[in-house]
């Protein structure tokens, strides 16, 4: 197909389309470093969370800024693959900083944060992007091809990490044994490795988007090295302080979460939500300019990465760990899994989406919410 020249030329005012970064993205993730900075270790007051508050939304927009620099420049589907591990990367080092901080209350945090963020991705994620995306190009397409097996793998990812605990003898409880533990984390990140080579090396044109010539960024001139490595430096510290902004925050979600009378275990969803923001900005662009499958490739992998990587770390700390990690779901999560992974199949097994499927993922979403409020 003959394409436009001036698609092909650079046009001002887009990130791509200069060898430097604008100001603005330099100058944003070390502010927000520095307001971490200040901020840690520390109890903010109303001025002060206010600041971390606009510190963390900017975090956040700079993050999806850095990795769609990272991503235009090595491509799909390296780019969301990026953004995935570095997301999940930081957020298991902060499992495990806060399962040793919080002692025996803590036995159960890498479940819950992992459960969490398979529902946040899977169907919150999932959901938004089939609606923004089915409302304003009404059918929305991808590759079965990349698709399911990113699902199958999350499926049996899922299976071992979160649902046989429940139902193993060895332990009492919903709890592995050493060896079980050990054969979890080893099939977790052998499995998680797999999917990763299948997506960037055996089968990378499984997972790549259909160009779209209404989507500019298609034809647009990649960044140069410099600006490149730049982004990507800029994309972690980002991330850092993503997380860690959300988890100063953290004191004043507990009160809140106490003064509406929610359970506890609220506030690792609401931190779940904030440090999966990144992704899922970035997930939401990519449907509104007409590519699912970019938007496929962030949520499915996001859920991956967080099971692949967390459970053999986790695993692998835990013989420092006082306390038997609790990793079964009990009965009420089993079913929203099930539910997940069942309508997920039905969703992503055409080929084509519409904002009906966007709606039942969010209607699971929701109850997801509305459970772990009144459970």
């Amino acid at each position: 197909m003959h394409r436009d020249p001036a698609l092909t030329k650079p046009q001002a005012g887009a990130w791509w389309r200069s060898a430097s970064l604008p100001p603005w993205s330099l100058a944003v993730p070390l502010l927000a470093a520095l307001v971490l900075a200040a901020a840690w270790g520390r109890a903010p007051g109303a001025l002060a969370a206010a600041a971390i508050g606009a510190a963390l939304v900017a975090a956040v927009l700079s993050a999806v800024h850095h990795a769609e620099v990272v991503a235009h420049r090595v491509g799909e589907p390296f780019g969301t693959l990026v953004l995935a591990v570095a997301v999940t990367v930081i957020e298991v080092a902060l499992i495990v900083a806060l399962m040793f901080a919080g002692g025996e209350a803590a036995a159960s945090l890498a479940r819950d944060t992992v459960f969490a963020a398979i529902m946040i991705v899977a169907n919150g994620v999932v959901g938004l992007c089939l609606v923004v995306g089915g409302v304003r190009h009404h059918v929305l397409r991808f590759r079965v091809d990349g698709t399911s097996p990113a699902l199958a793998a999350l499926a049996a990812l899922a299976g071992l990490a979160l649902v046989l605990p429940a139902f193993t003898t060895t332990t009492g409880g919903p709890t592995y044994s050493g060896s079980q533990l050990a054969f979890a984390g080893v099939a977790s990140l052998a499995l998680y490795g797999v999917f990763v080579f299948v997506q960037t090396v055996r089968h990378r044109d499984y997972f790549l988007p259909e160009e779209h010539e209404s989507d500019p960024s298609a034809h647009a001139a990649p960044p140069s090295d410099a600006a490149a490595w730049s982004a990507l430096g800029l994309l972690l510290v980002s991330l850092v302080a993503v997380v860690g902004l959300a988890k100063t925050l953290a004191p004043l979600i507990e009160a809140g979460v106490r003064a509406a009378g929610a359970p506890p275990a609220f506030v690792g969803v609401l931190i779940a939500l904030i440090v999966l923001a990144p992704e899922t900005w970035a997930a939401v662009r990519a449907a509104m300019a007409n590519r699912l499958q970019t938007s496929l490739n962030l949520a499915l992998g996001s859920g991956l990465a967080s099971i692949g990587l967390t459970i053999p770390v986790v695993a692998a700390v835990s013989m420092f760990f006082p306390h038997p990690l609790v990793l079964g779901l009990p009965a009420k999560e089993l079913v929203l899994l099930t539910l997940t992974l069942v309508v997920g199949v039905l969703t992503l097994g055409s080929g084509r989406a519409t904002v009906m499927q966007g709606a039942v993922h969010l209607a699971l979403f929701a109850a997801f919410l509305f459970l772990a409020i009144v459970p």
